[in-house]
């Protein structure tokens, strides 16, 4: 191993921590390599998988449930793993509209898409650090499971520059344009390069620093990396290799074997459709795959080149897809694999598939893609299992999977080295429970404090953030539908004291770490459900256990029997901390932890004025000049909306109605409105 795993923290491993760090280890070792980690909140579970991964000095895929907790997760191991290679890889969209067809309506959904290009730029990250060192720690979302391109392919693309080595400048022009860069003279970014004379400039599509190399004639004279920006040189280097643009690329050969092979699927398709009477569904398709033949054929690429993987990868049907855990598997096994509040995580997981399979099929049957198509498609959850060697679950409440894949192999981590103990849970009755909820939080804001309020529905919780903010809180609304990278900047925005209160739904329960949350209240907590079952409440009560004067108020008229379980939990938990407490002469404090600002995440900034407009509807203002680029935001956001919520139909129209004030805007005439 190039480098290794080396922990950096002033914590020591205290309560539970060292046993379970322990048995982790020793188990693996000794064979059992499917374990459960039932970790309580506060109780250390991230500092432990940390311990653990310096201990078996093996690369790390940690995948986390939810966008929020993978940014989270991600900011802790960077801390830990200053030396070593931390990654972040989830999904690039900030607005992802899938092709899709809606037989009912005849209608047709372009795919469309806008990509995150931060988020895009630590995706190629996370794949070159794992081709070129072990010593990678990689926090992923579901996203991991679904087709990228193949390592072997993507390493085969990669450009070698050595200092004094013999590479003309064209040779090196033609390798980054095989790569997926684009020459961009006025306009230096990511994936593109410049010509200056014998002098070549590249800004890899993974990196924040670009490369200049010059030349001597046929000669590599010199490679800089430099700061794009202010043009400073920051070191000299007698190699660099610059990987492709993007994951999916091939070379000219495979793609005339894909080509070949289109066609072949082509013809069969089209007999088949024709069999069965469907004419019109053979002319669409066989006018849209001969349009992308022919783009592939000019440029080595077209859209929705991911639906011809298969031709491309020269896979045979049926063939599991190629994912990030291909390239951990180059480690011949030697991986490991740890699922983030397991009980979230596993069931995505196996829900995906099916999902995406429904989707492409109606395309294939209407004419619009070839069945294989239906090879580019996220990992099947039995192929998912077969794929991990060690695997770790980690949870407060495991479900039945996970118990039964460790074969009840569990390892406890109940103990708070803090001292801290479960908090108090009081019960009160629904009637009037929105003016008793104001109450109890004007009392935790004047002890500056901050609370978390947990809703039924995204509606209830906008609705009751718009309310509590007219009535003087400072207060947001957190939920699926925020933006990711603006999810992070209001819970930073909690913990820094600029909000007092957060209201969401479920987005509030697992993992995230707010210590300076003292009060958790649940609106509805005897409606018996997914969102009001025993796990769901023991993980909401959780996120009140980092501080001393956590409280939690129930909201309920009568006891449920998910109530009834969670409470007895919880007093089980509660008493053996008291116990160790007691053993132990600790007395309990509340966790106090950093509030850390990655580079990653620095440049974020909300528009209140957009925030402002996205509560009125846009009729309610009449279109002009001044205010038609924040109109222009409000729609684009509807439609990031639409689109999440599978409303295919009123997405397409949004971004119709987008377009179309794109256009009055460039007007001369609407330029000059008053």
């Amino acid at each position: 191993m190039k480098n290794k795993f080396k922990l950096t923290s002033k914590l020591k491993p205290s309560g539970d921590q060292p046993q379970a760090i322990d048995s982790l280890c020793c188990n693996y070792l000794n064979g059992k390599n499917s374990q459960v980690l039932l970790g309580v909140t506060g109780s250390g579970k991230t500092f432990v998988m940390a311990n653990v991964i310096e201990k078996l000095q093996k690369p790390t895929l940690i995948i986390s449930p939810n966008k929020i907790l993978a940014a989270q997760t991600y900011t802790e191991f960077k801390t830990f793993f200053p030396n070593n290679a931390v990654e972040y890889f989830i999904s690039y969209y900030d607005y992802y509209q899938p092709e899709a067809y809606v037989p009912s309506s005849d209608t047709y959904i372009e795919k469309d898409a806008s990509i995150n290009d931060h988020i895009d730029m630590l995706r190629l990250k996370t794949t070159t650090s794992l081709l070129e060192r072990k010593d990678v720690i990689v926090v992923a979302s579901v996203s991991c499971i679904y087709n990228l391109g193949t390592p072997k392919n993507y390493k085969n693309m990669c450009i070698e520059i050595i200092v004094e080595k013999e590479k003309s400048i064209n040779q090196l022009l033609s390798e980054l344009i095989a790569s997926h860069y684009e020459r961009n003279e006025l306009e230096f970014k990511r994936g593109t390069f410049r010509i200056k004379g014998d002098t070549l400039e590249i800004f890899p599509a993974y990196l924040e620093t670009a490369i200049k190399v010059e030349f001597y004639g046929n000669i590599v004279e010199s490679i800089k990396e430099f700061d794009p920006t202010t043009g400073q040189t920051l070191y000299k280097k007698n190699k660099v290799y610059i990987y492709p643009a993007k994951l999916f690329v091939t070379d000219k050969r495979k793609i005339n074997r894909a080509l070949k092979n289109i066609q072949k699927e082509l013809h069969k398709q089209l007999n088949l459709l024709k069999s069965q009477n469907k004419y019109i569904e053979a002319q669409r398709l066989e006018q849209r795959t001969k349009y992308d033949i022919e783009m592939l054929k000019e440029t080595g690429s077209c859209s929705g080149i991911e639906n011809y993987s298969r031709h491309l990868s020269g896979n045979p049907s049926g063939k599991r897809p190629t994912t990030l855990i291909d390239y951990f598997l180059q480690w011949n096994d030697d991986f490991l694999v740890i699922a983030d509040e397991s009980h979230i995580s596993l069931p995505q997981i196996r829900g995906m598939y099916e999902g995406d399979k429904n989707r492409k099929q109606t395309l294939v049957d209407f004419g619009f893609r070839l069945p294989s198509a239906l090879d580019n498609r996220p990992l099947k959850f039995q192929e998912f299992e077969k794929l991990i060697k060690k695997f770790m679950m980690v949870s407060a409440t495991p479900g039945i999977y996970e118990l039964k894949k460790s074969k009840k192999q569990v390892v406890d981590l109940i103990i708070r080295p803090t001292g801290l103990v479960d908090p108090e849970v009081i019960i009160r009755p629904t009637n009037g429970q929105i003016q008793d909820l104001m109450q109890e939080l004007q009392k935790n804001v004047k002890k500056k404090c901050r609370a978390l309020v947990t809703t039924l529905t995204k509606n209830m919780s906008e609705d009751l953030a718009t309310y509590l903010k007219e009535k003087g809180f400072k207060v947001e609304y957190l939920h699926s539908e925020i933006d990711t990278l603006k999810r992070i900047e209001i819970l930073k925005d909690l913990r820094l004291g600029h909000l007092d209160i957060l209201v969401g739904i479920n987005l509030l329960r697992e993992g995230l770490d707010l210590p300076e949350v003292s009060l958790v209240a649940i609106l509805d907590a005897d409606k018996e459900g997914f969102l009001r079952s025993k796990s769901t409440l023991i993980q909401i009560c959780g996120r009140a256990a980092r501080n001393i004067e956590g409280r939690v108020i129930f909201y309920a008229d009568i006891i449920t029997n998910s109530m009834q379980s969670a409470l007895k939990e919880m007093n089980r938990r509660r008493k053996k901390q008291l116990e160790y407490n007691r053993k132990n002469n600790i007395r309990p404090k509340s966790i106090i932890k950093s509030i850390q600002e990655l580079n990653e995440f620095k440049n974020l900034s909300r528009d209140k004025s957009i925030n402002h407009i996205i509560s009125k509807k846009q009729n309610d203002y009449e279109v002009t000049p001044k205010n038609i680029d924040v109109i222009i935001k409000d729609i684009e956001l509807q439609m990031k909306k639409a689109a999440d919520n599978l409303d295919f139909e009123s997405a397409s129209a949004l971004k119709n109605k987008m377009f179309e004030l794109k256009s009055m805007k460039s007007n001369k005439l609407f330029k000059h409105k008053k």
